[in-house]
């Protein structure tokens, strides 16, 4: 979470921008990306330059060649007249980052309508110099500096689109772990937030596989798929990604639930965090979505998609409101029908209701599972997270309890012969009791409480302490009143 100094630093960024007339907040937030996208590209480069110079190989990153070293951040830094600076940046370095990925590039579409709205040179100077000072060498810092700017916005958690928390992300993709051959989507990217998170994993994790040719070429160009309906954040979503080295990223656009996609059964991984708490209109449900659950919410209609993009073995972690869990309409009971008896469900971990505070007090679970298509579901692991390392108040400042290693730990030496006792914080539950239940897939359908057995003194004990602590009381109040005289 954004805390202390960065925290007041991106308030006096907004500030400077609203008391110079840019007054809505989507609008603030993109110019501000754009200038951070203009800083950690140059900061990129400088990276590999760096890198080149210690190998003495060529860099194996260019960004700027040799006639555009003005438009870098460095340079920029430099100007000491406002209006040269202002021009530069208006007429040279903005055309320059809409070309950036190439003419016909997702990312060059959806930087097509993007605008340089800072107002004039005096401002531009004000916040470049404000955005330079902003602390964000550090990954995570990167993230909620994006989380936090996007909790500003007035529409923030309409129709159920909360920001994914980074740590969460950094669990999903985890559980999940991909490799350089996966290829991942997620059908309602946001800001990239889960893609950027799988390849920060794949780079961390598969650095030496990155320097095959044709893995670094699949990495760069196929391996990434994030789907949206909001322009605004398909740019941000498309710089996110080339600034952590994605660089042609598949952004695009659509309305996921309601477009026929083509691109049915092509991902080994989904991770996703889809709006919930909405209703579409019946007829603007996709045919393909409609056969599979007759449903308006979109919570359900999310994981028919899931199931309908992944390809067969494909694995998926998503993000659902408990109701999904342990809904008892037509429609509720059918999807987690779908996932138990027709696929492979393998895990449901119960999520603290504070997660998504500030912005809700949702109750959520991570569900997990692969596509078979021919059934599979045997034991299924359930895990009661109960902390994250953050307090679950809306300010959510870090703590030292926290659930989340342990998570990753027995999910990684889960072993269904070992099923674990329920009065425990994970354990197994055999298919065969799921169905007889319904399909319900919450928690506390199959946890046990243990209660400590409590011994109290008998009512007659009781009464003779009471009738002496009520004499004690009287010959005291009678002492008082010979002293009072």
């Amino acid at each position: 979470m954004l805390t202390g100094q960065l925290r007041q630093q991106v308030d006096k960024l907004w500030d400077t921008f609203w008391s110079n007339g840019l007054s809505n907040p989507l609008t603030v937030i993109e110019q501000i990306t754009y200038l951070l996208f203009m800083r950690l590209l140059d900061e990129a480069q400088a990276g590999a330059e760096n890198k080149a110079r210690r190998t003495g190989k060529p860099p194996e990153r260019v960004i700027f060649n040799t006639k555009q070293q003005g438009l870098r951040w460095s340079a920029l830094k430099q100007l000491t007249d406002n209006r040269e600076l202002f021009e530069r940046v208006q007429t040279k370095v903005f055309p320059f980052l809409r070309a950036l990925g190439g003419e016909d590039s997702a990312y060059a579409e959806h930087m097509r309508d993007a605008n340089f709205q800072v107002p004039n040179p005096q401002v531009l100077r004000a916040v470049l110099d404000l955005v330079d000072e902003l602390q964000i060498a550090d990954r995570d810092a990167k993230g909620d500096l994006y989380e936090y700017m996007l909790s500003k916005l007035s529409t923030a958690g309409t129709n159920g689109q909360f920001r994914t928390p980074r740590h969460i992300i950094r669990m999903m993709v985890e559980l999940v772990a991909p490799l350089p051959s996966d290829t991942i989507c997620d059908p309602a990217c946001g800001t990239a937030g889960f893609l950027v998170g799988a390849a920060e994993y794949v780079q961390n994790n598969h650095k030496d596989a990155l320097l095959d040719k044709k893995t670094r070429k699949h990495f760069d160009a196929a391996m990434f798929h994030g789907l949206d309906f909001d322009p605004t954040m398909l740019r941000i979503a498309s710089m996110n990604m080339i600034t952590h080295g994605i660089e042609h990223p598949d952004i695009a656009r659509g309305d996921t639930l309601a477009d026929e996609f083509k691109t049915a059964g092509e991902y080994n991984i989904v991770l996703a965090n889809p709006p919930f708490k909405g209703s579409l209109a019946e007829n603007t449900v996709s045919k393909s979505l409609s056969k599979v659950v007759k449903t308006k919410k979109t919570e359900l209609l999310f994981v028919a998609l899931i199931l309908r993009i992944l390809a067969t073995g494909g694995r998926a972690a998503v993000i659902v409101p408990d109701g999904v869990l342990f809904g008892s309409s037509t429609a509720h009971v059918a999807v987690r029908k779908l996932l138990v008896d027709e696929h492979k469900l393998e895990g449901v971990i119960s999520m603290p209701s504070g997660v998504f505070k500030p912005y809700a007090g949702v109750s959520t679970a991570v569900v997990l599972f692969t596509k078979t298509g021919a059934g599979g579901t045997d034991k299924v692991f359930f895990y009661d997270m109960q902390a994250d390392g953050f307090s679950l108040d809306d300010k959510r400042d870090p703590v030292a309890t926290n659930d989340i290693p342990d998570v990753l730990a027995r999910w990684n030496t889960r072993n269904p012969k070992k099923p674990g006792k329920r009065t425990e914080k994970f354990f197994f539950v055999p298919v065969d009791e799921i169905r007889t239940n319904k399909y319900d897939l919450s928690i506390n359908r199959y946890k046990e409480t243990t209660h400590k057995a409590v011994s109290h003194d008998s009512p007659k004990d009781i009464i003779a302490r009471l009738r002496a602590l009520e004499t004690s009381l009287s010959k005291d109040l009678g002492e008082l009143e010979e002293l009072l005289g």
